[in-house]
């Protein structure tokens, strides 16, 4: 039989020990007892004549903080919308600009042959030097000097250094490198490229042609190993930089360089075979956005090219072909070009030599 203070079928199954146990997890907290909609009268209210056990009470509303009432909500809105709608005239009212188009351009190229007006002076490298207008060229890398850096309204002075130094380092790697002048390697040159030219740049190596798009010698200056060797590996260069803010986002460089190379016949002694010399004029502009000053890189747009001596006939594109010494030009000209073609016209373009460009005798 159950005890007084048990109920008549005992404790409920699964409420181990029964009674208050069961509200244990029943938590009546200061805003529940408030948010009450009703409320029982206390014994003594409930003693007298006709009284209610409960009355409902007014609804609890949470107290607001002086200066956040309805009112100023009401402003906060206001100042909310009158935001939104002044934003929304100064962005019409401002003119579209359409953003700037970040690809690189194609190159565009000019090479020139030179032929000479008689045979070709030769001898000791030294000595074709001393007699040539190359005599106070500086050798090598030390020819291609930086000029003094200012600062741009747009760009610092590091970073018209950057730009100058990616352009010198171009000029080494393209036209002073053993390895790309006689060893047929690209490499050097392409790690230098904006990425939106190797494509170009690939296929100018690779096919050739002078259409004004894909000359390799309109990107670097190489020679056939099977034909011609360095007999100075420090050709002598001179020439200026120049750089110039054209966009607030880009700087370009220009550089006129005059390089000049001793060559003899590929596998001659050099001691006894005679040299000669090759005059290579590069005057190219390059452009320089902020993320190529960043990477150490460089997008070459214009490239005109004057090699000699040469022979009219030749193709300059694949790569430079001098005459050496004691070769003369011949008479033999260039295939003729048909006004009526359709297409592209790729007439090779050659000049004359001047007597006052070769060593003196």
């Amino acid at each position: 039989m159950a005890g007084s203070g048990d109920p008549p079928e005992g404790t409920p199954e699964g409420l181990p020990g029964g009674g208050e146990d069961e509200y244990r997890s029943v938590v009546f907290d200061e805003s529940f007892v408030r948010a009450a909609r009703i409320q029982e009268y206390s014994a003594q209210e409930r003693m007298g004549e006709h009284a209610r056990a409960v009355r409902t009470r007014p609804a609890w509303q949470p107290r607001t903080a002086p200066g956040h009432g309805p009112r100023h909500g009401a402003l906060a809105l206001v100042l909310v919308i009158a935001v939104a709608f002044a934003a929304a005239i100064y962005l019409g009212a401002r003119p579209y600009r359409p953003p700037l188009d970040q690809r690189a351009e194609p190159l565009r190229t000019t090479v020139i042959t030179l032929a000479p007006q008689g045979a070709v002076p030769g001898g000791k490298p030294a000595d074709l030097y001393a007699r040539s207008p190359a005599a106070q060229f500086r050798s090598g890398a030390a020819g291609v000097a930086l000029p003094p850096a200012k600062r741009t309204a747009h760009f610092s002075e590091s970073q018209v250094v950057a730009a100058l130094s990616t352009a010198k380092e171009y000029l080494v790697r393209s036209a002073l490198d053993p390895k790309v002048l006689t060893g047929g390697q690209v490499r050097p040159v392409r790690l230098l490229l904006d990425p939106d030219q190797l494509e170009q740049f690939d296929r100018s190596a690779r096919s050739p042609a002078d259409d004004g798009r894909h000359a390799a010698t309109g990107w670097l200056v190489r020679f056939d190993p099977s034909e011609v060797a360095l007999a100075d590996p420090a050709p002598r260069v001179r020439g200026t930089l120049r750089v110039t803010e054209v966009l607030p986002d880009a700087l370009e460089v220009t550089s006129d360089h005059t390089f000049v190379y001793a060559l003899r016949p590929a596998g001659a002694d050099g001691d006894t075979a005679d040299a000669s010399l090759f005059t290579v004029r590069r005057e190219l502009r390059f452009r320089f956005d902020r993320e190529d000053l960043r990477m150490h890189r460089a997008e070459l747009v214009a490239s005109h090219v004057l090699a000699g001596p040469q022979a009219c006939s030749t193709d300059p594109a694949p790569e430079m072909r001098p005459l050496l010494a004691g070769r003369r030009a011949t008479a033999e000209s260039t295939a003729g070009t048909d006004p009526y073609a359709t297409g592209r016209v790729t007439t090779p373009l050659c000049g004359t030599l001047a007597p006052g460009a070769q060593p003196s005798p």
